[in-house]
């Protein structure tokens, strides 16, 4: 059996301060995956099937393969756009191989100094992937990073489920952290290979996956009240212990016009209310590997 933790730090989090004495790290992470889903254009045996329209096609399907593009063609420019106004870092949680077909959008992420971690090699699960396999599809992402932008990434994220020889596989490969988790508030260390990784877990809620068909968010003053309401909170927690907010977004789905408004609404209410670190995954891990050695 696999071992599971449901205690956690408790009601006892390390005694971490986040810079500037924020009392809550807010981690915005904008998912690229464009060019990296299932299509049958690209010779897959299926198309991708998630999306706000759930129609799948067994043949080559133009519609999906287009709601994919708007993330590269539009989208980027006007979320990294709104990131730039703001003077505020994000984590760009990129697929191997949508970094190889569009390495201008990978470079342009990282000359606008924000951090480019991997998403997998295509976007999928790899929930019943054989370690041969994973490892391979590691190394193709590391590879596609390297020849794009020179440096390989530091953070990790499957898509939905991981597999018990993921972490393993990343520690081999000097990962810094992984985000395969949905567990907590704070950022913790699990034993792999002998030695401490760490783990900032991730969230779907205040996601903007949630506008899909699930139609939980319709409108995007939904979405950024939500968002806000969670850091709120959050930072009424932060003045006894520190606090971390994920804010998980899609180039196609939040950098449609229409949403876009939302991210304006979370990026002021975070300016307004103060007691916020908007920091980049990296920038996160690395302050807390520094401040919580034995967490």
């Amino acid at each position: 059996m696999i071992q599971r933790d449901l205690v956690g730090y408790g009601n006892r989090p390390p005694a971490v301060t986040w810079p500037n004495q924020a009392r809550v790290a807010v981690s915005f992470v904008l998912n690229f995956e464009e060019g990296a889903e299932f299509s049958v254009a690209d010779g897959d045996a299926r198309n991708e099937s998630v999306y706000e329209v759930i129609d799948p096609r067994t043949g080559w399907d133009p519609c999906i393969d287009s709601h994919f593009e708007y993330g590269t063609r539009a989208a980027w420019w006007r979320i990294a756009d709104t990131f730039a106004r703001w003077d505020a870092p994000m984590t760009v949680s990129a697929c191997g191989r949508a970094v190889e077909r569009s390495p201008w959008l990978a470079q342009d992420a990282v000359a606008r100094g924000h951090e480019l971690a991997a998403h997998g090699w295509r976007w999928e699960s790899h929930a019943g992937m054989a370690p041969e396999r994973e490892a391979a599809d590691m190394d193709a992402c590391i590879r596609a990073f390297e020849a794009a932008c020179g440096k390989r990434p530091l953070g990790w994220h499957t898509r939905s489920a991981c597999t018990p020889a993921t972490r393993a596989l990343l520690a081999a490969r000097g990962f810094l952290y992984d985000s395969d988790a949905y567990n907590d508030d704070l950022p913790y260390f699990v034993p792999v290979a002998g030695r401490r990784h760490l783990v900032l877990p991730y969230a779907f809620d205040t996601n903007d996956m949630q506008f899909q068909h699930t139609q939980r968010f319709a409108t995007a003053g939904q979405f950024a009240e939500y968002c806000c309401d969670a850091f709120d909170w959050l930072a009424r927690e932060g003045a006894q212990a520190p606090r971390m907010l994920s804010i998980g977004l899609h180039l196609r789905m939040i950098g449609r016009p229409a949403r876009m408004k939302a991210l304006e609404q979370i990026l002021a209410h975070l300016h307004a209310r103060g007691g916020a670190w908007i920091a980049t995954r990296a920038q996160i891990a690395r302050h807390w590997i520094a401040h919580a050695p034995s967490a």
